[in-house]
């Protein structure tokens, strides 16, 4: 097969010089010519040279400038530049090397001299590009490993923790609680200057994810003493404060028999230090005061803030309040002054019910991220309305405001979450996903059997929304899509589908949406008509009250409809 030739762009004001330029150059590059500097940017719109042969004496742009321009331009920053000029002084070389350009030749030209200069910065180039390339690839082979190592580790850390959870019967989640609480607790110390010099020498993450395991002892402890509903004795009091050098055994067991231990060595110190008292008169070493690590003190706080607000075998959970007071009076006793300190001035973000808030949101962003890309996904598919997401969630929280004064509505509204329906809502349709596209955007009339392949697209939408409920791991975010993505082609007169629902069988989510989805296509152009207007769309509707459409929720409907139209 020939070989592809390189592109050199000439740059240069005389003719005669661009045309001897493609007479010595052609039979071994692709040749473009460019008589001004403002001619190449023109032509570098449509093509990328592999080098650039650029004049220096032009007029309006000269070729610093435009070299200049190039280099500031990330498009063509990497395209060599070799100047091709009669100015032969050293400054005007130096001049042009400084900024940016790979070589400098002067005219007139040896054809065979130019052609193994530009060879080899063309060589030169593409090696540069290997180097680039071959750097971005050992960067993703490394990111790569570290990634698997440390989800490996995370796996060891997250089973072995879960394990010491079953045996402790504590409120599930005390790992996640403390972890979450640790690193805030670490990022305030930071933030405000306090052990910065230390903190700076951790690996955070790594540090949070070991936290795991600071009671991985317990899982030698005694169920009738780790579990044990009153006070223990002094005697089940000693066996119990052994877990924590057990914890230490067990670390060093599992740092024994894998070089990748860096991460057990955080845990050893959380393991062996959290039970250590500022006062001295904590355990197992007595230690006092800054003695003891920097990890355990910090341990010691999140993990005594976790314990008084969640139940335990031998107490009920106390309030965040009487927690904080708790704490407040234990400074300098039980804990950390400084810790302490800091913990106070934001021991509001500490709340179980922030901590809850932040887990919710992290699963809502997750749902809003999937909603997102399977919505636009099927709105392209569908007629290739990509605004049809915006349109409805608009129509919806209009109609919803409408629904929630009404006497018939309001109780069932308002036990909706808000923001998770209105998300929810961008679902309703998923199921055309499955529906072929010439079926889907076809100009004319559905065949009866087109007709009942679009059909198929309500049972299909329950099945997928089934599958995202399972990757989100809360089918009560999805509860409302599952809902509308099976209901809202029912009709009122139960001659809909996919069930024949009819009146109050049909679910509230497809009657409302049903009524949204009808005005919104009938208000937008579709493959197989024009769009109505406004007061055309509210006539049919009007037309299929009681058939089509709840009645009742038309009549809401109309209160709001008039400003669907408006931009409000």
């Amino acid at each position: 097969m020939e070989k592809t030739k390189e592109i050199i762009l000439m740059v240069d004001d005389d003719i005669t010089n661009l045309t001897v330029a493609r007479n010595n150059l052609s039979d071994n590059y692709q040749v473009l010519t460019a008589p001004s500097g403002e001619k190449l940017f023109v032509l570098l719109e449509r093509v990328t040279p592999d080098l650039i042969l650029l004049d220096i004496e032009m007029p309006e742009m000269n070729g610093y400038e435009v070299l200049e321009k190039l280099k500031n331009n990330v498009d063509t920053s990497h395209i060599p530049v070799i100047f091709l000029t009669s100015k032969i002084d050293p400054k005007s070389e130096i001049q042009g090397l400084n900024l940016g350009a790979v070589d400098y030749i002067t005219k007139p030209f040896s054809r065979d001299l130019l052609i193994k200069r530009i060879d080899l910065h063309i060589e030169l180039e593409k090696q540069k590009k290997e180097l680039v390339k071959h750097k971005i690839s050992l960067e993703s082979e490394i990111d790569k490993k570290t990634k698997t190592v440390m989800e490996l580790q995370n796996a060891i850390l997250t089973t072995i923790s879960e394990l010491v959870e079953c045996r402790d019967n504590v409120t599930g989640g005390h790992i996640e609680r403390t972890q979450h609480y640790l690193g805030l607790l670490v990022d305030y110390l930071f933030e405000q200057g306090i052990y910065t010099e230390e903190i700076k020498t951790w690996d955070v993450e790594l540090l949070i994810m070991s936290s795991q395991l600071h009671d991985v002892g317990k899982i030698s402890i005694r169920d009738d003493i780790l579990l044990k509903p009153g006070k223990l004795t002094e005697e089940e009091f000693e066996e119990m404060k052994k877990h924590t050098i057990n914890g230490v055994d067990i670390i060093k067991r599992v740092a024994s028999c894998t070089t990748e231990s860096a991460f057990l060595h955080y845990a050893e110190v959380f393991a062996a230090s959290h039970h250590e008292r500022w006062n001295g008169k904590g355990y197992p070493l007595g230690l006092k005061g800054e003695e003891i690590p920097l990890q355990g003190r910090l341990m010691a706080l999140v993990d005594v803030y976790d314990a008084l607000t969640n139940d335990r075998p031998y107490k009920q959970a106390f309030s965040h309040e009487i927690s904080v007071d708790i704490i407040k009076k234990e400074r300098a006793v039980l804990f950390d002054p400084a810790i302490v300190d800091v913990f106070l001035e934001h021991e509001k973000k500490f709340t179980p019910e922030n901590y809850y808030k932040r887990v919710t949101q992290n699963q809502y962003d997750n749902l809003e991220s999937t909603v997102q890309i399977v919505s636009n996904l099927v709105n392209k598919q569908s007629e290739g309305d990509i605004d049809r997401a915006d349109r409805i969630r608009k129509y919806l929280e209009m109609f919803l405001c409408k629904l929630e004064k009404n006497e018939n509505y309001k109780d069932e509204i308002l036990s909706w979450d808000r923001d998770i329906f209105l998300l929810s809502a961008q679902l309703h349709d998923v199921g055309k996903i499955a529906v072929a596209d010439h079926i889907l955007n076809k100009a004319g009339k559905l065949s009866d059997e087109e007709f009942e392949h679009v059909r198929t697209h309500a049972d299909l939408g329950m099945e997928v929304v089934g599958h995202i409920k399972e990757s989100i791991g809360d089918g009560n975010l999805m509860l409302n899509a599952e809902i509308m993505a099976g209901s809202h082609h029912e009709k009122w007169d139960g001659t809909g589908y996919p069930l024949g629902l009819k009146g109050d069988e049909i679910p509230l989510q497809g009657r409302i949406m049903s009524l949204i989805d009808v005005y919104d296509a009938l208000t937008t152009d579709r493959p197989q008509r024009k769009k109505k207007t406004h007061a055309e769309a509210i006539e049919i509707i009007s037309d299929s009250r009681g058939q089509s459409f709840d009645p009742n929720l038309v009549d809401v409907f109309f209160e709001c409809a008039k400003r669907f139209n408006e931009g409000e």
